[in-house]
This record gives structure tokens, C-alpha cells and sequence, in this order.
């Protein structure tokens, strides 16, 4: 009797290098957040951030799999191809960021005080994680739009930068609210204000892409991106400026870290913090206002 079943399951979805990549980000996650679970331990914020990337990681991609192995994913009210290639960069970097935050926090190369066998594990699970890193930057590296291809916004170098984009606007805000006094002076708040905004529109645009929405809009949605990634671009630059005086001029603040501050409750550690990621992003709106000239949008994929 023939089967009926066989047009209904997408071998593709485990078989290709993306389904491949796929099934070892399931892997490796599920390796290191059990290798952590099971001996290694975890503590404080570090250690429950960590697990979280892992845990949620390994779920989506779970999800990621099964939608596209079934084709259930034709169901769901989702640019398919936009949310996957969003979730493959922000896994990437989140990641990348549980696997440097872990061993920092956790690995050590004595035994004492916590014994060899949960060193052991820990040191395992730090190369499972960073396995899981390298699984994940695969995959957009696979997946990213390729010169004079049509694809979905989000695999193209101006989608992808803007999920780091709204990464790194994720940390600024971390080291906002880590005592960085930016409550001190009306330009440090106008700064905040820069902050909040781009990250807000960023992460709205991407909203928009992975929920295929962009056609619905009563003006052009690709103008529009262009247009805000260039005042995005003009909000940074005064950021750029504003911040780094009101914070290490020794007129309004302090050009050198003072001597008696106490190592991660220091507000000038924060402002150096954000000063820098402020410049991060600064080049990556740059680089995203570049790119976007290149690129076609196309809202149904």
C-alpha cells in the first residue's frame, strides 16, 4: 500500500546544512544547560542568565524544527523566514555572550573549594557552550542573504544588524541602570532619551519583518527604515558626543576611574561601559545605513 505520509514531512528540515546546524544547536544546548543542571551549578545573576539563553535557545530551536519538519510552520501568522533568521543572529549573540560570562564566573583551574568533579563539568559544559555558539553562527552565516539574491529582510546584513543593534542597545541600558548617575544632567537624560528611542523603532521594525506586517502599512515601510537608520545614525553621533563629555571632562565628571571606587558598583565602570557600546552602535548604524541602500525588501518570504 503506498503511504500517504511522506508529502507531509519536510526531510529537509534535518537533512540540509541548515537543518543540520539546526539539530547540533539542539544538541549542544541541551548538552550544556544539562551538564550545568547536573553537577556544574550556577549562581547569582551570571549564572541564571546563562541558563536562560541555553534553556530558551534549545526550546525555540525545538520549536524551529519541528514547525519546519511538519510544515506546521505555513500556519503560523509569521514571515517564516524572517523570524528564523532573526532568531539565528539573536541566539548567536546571546550565545556567544553565555559562553564567555560562564567560564569567567565559574571555571576555575584548581579544584578547591568546589572539588575536581563539578570543575570537570564546568569545564565542559564551557566547550559545549561554546559549540552552541559556533552551531548558531553557522547557521546565519547559511542562511544570510547572498549578492543579487531576493530573501527576507532579516537575513540581509541590514536585518541582521539590526537585531545587534538592538543587542547592544540591551547592554547600554544594563549599564544604565548599574548606578551610572546618568539621572545627573539634562544632556546624560537626552542620551537616555537617544538610547530608548532607536532601540524601541529598532526592535518595532523587526516586529514588523517577522510578523509580515510590512505590506499592511499605509506608507512605505522600506523608505521608512532607510530614513530612520539615518536619523538613528544623526541621534548617535550627538550620543557620541554628548556622553563622553558630560561623563569624563573633569569639568562635569571624572577623566580617570577614582581610586576608591569599589569594583562593580562603580558608576564610572558603567559610564566607561556605555560609552564604548555607544561608539559600538554608532558604526553599526553606519554600516546598516550603507548596506540598506543594496537591499529589496520583500514582505511575503
Amino acid at each position: 500500500m503506498e503511504s500517504t505520509g511522506g508529502p507531509y514531512l519536510n526531510t529537509a528540515a534535518v537533512t540540509s546544512p541548515v537543518g543540520i546546524a539546526r539539530l547540533l544547536q539542539m544538541t549542544f544546548g541541551c548538552t550544556t544547560f544539562s551538564l550545568v543542571a547536573h553537577q556544574g551549578g550556577f549562581s547569582a545573576a551570571y549564572g541564571t542568565f546563562c541558563m536562560f539563553v541555553w534553556t530558551f535557545c534549545f526550546a525555540i530551536t525545538v520549536f524551529i524544527i519541528a514547525c519546519e519538519f511538519t510544515h506546521l510552520h505555513s500556519c503560523l501568522s509569521l514571515s517564516w523566514g524572517n523570524f528564523t533568521a532573526a532568531f539565528a543572529m539573536l541566539a548567536t549573540l546571546m550565545s556567544i555572550t553565555a559562553a564567555v560570562i560562564y567560564p569567567l564566573y565559574f571555571v576555575q583551574v584548581g579544584c578547591y573549594p568546589i572539588g575536581c568533579e563539578v570543575r570537570d563539568f564546568r569545564i565542559a559544559a564551557s566547550v559545549f557552550a561554546g559549540l552552541l555558539f559556533v552551531a548558531y553562527a553557522t547557521e546565519v552565516f547559511l542562511t544570510r542573504a547572498k549578492p543579487g539574491q531576493v530573501t527576507s529582510y532579516m537575513a540581509t546584513i541590514s536585518g541582521l544588524l539590526k537585531i545587534v543593534q538592538a543587542f547592544v542597545a540591551c547592554i547600554i541600558f544594563g549599564a544604565l541602570v548599574n548606578d551610572s548617575q546618568y539621572g545627573k544632567y539634562v544632556a546624560t537624560q537626552w542620551c537616555v532619551a537617544v538610547y530608548s528611542f532607536c532601540f524601541v523603532v529598532t526592535v518595532v521594525v523587526v516586529a514588523f519583518s517577522v510578523t509580515g506586517k510590512t505590506a499592511v502599512l499605509w506608507f512605505p515601510f522600506e523608505r521608512s527604515v532607510v530614513i530612520y537608520t539615518f536619523v538613528a545614525v544623526l541621534l548617535y553621533m550627538s550620543a557620541a558626543v554628548i556622553w563622553p563629555v558630560f561623563c569624563f571632562d573633569s569639568k562635569y565628571g571624572s577623566p580617570r576611574r577614582p581610586g576608591l571606587c569599589a569594583k562593580g558598583k562603580c558608576p564610572w565602570d558603567s559610564q566607561l561601559v556605555i560609552a564604548i557600546f555607544t561608539y559600538v552602535n554608532l558604526l553599526l548604524y553606519v554600516l546598516d545605513l550603507v548596506y540598506s541602500q543594496r537591499i529589496r525588501f520583500v514582505s511575503h518570504l
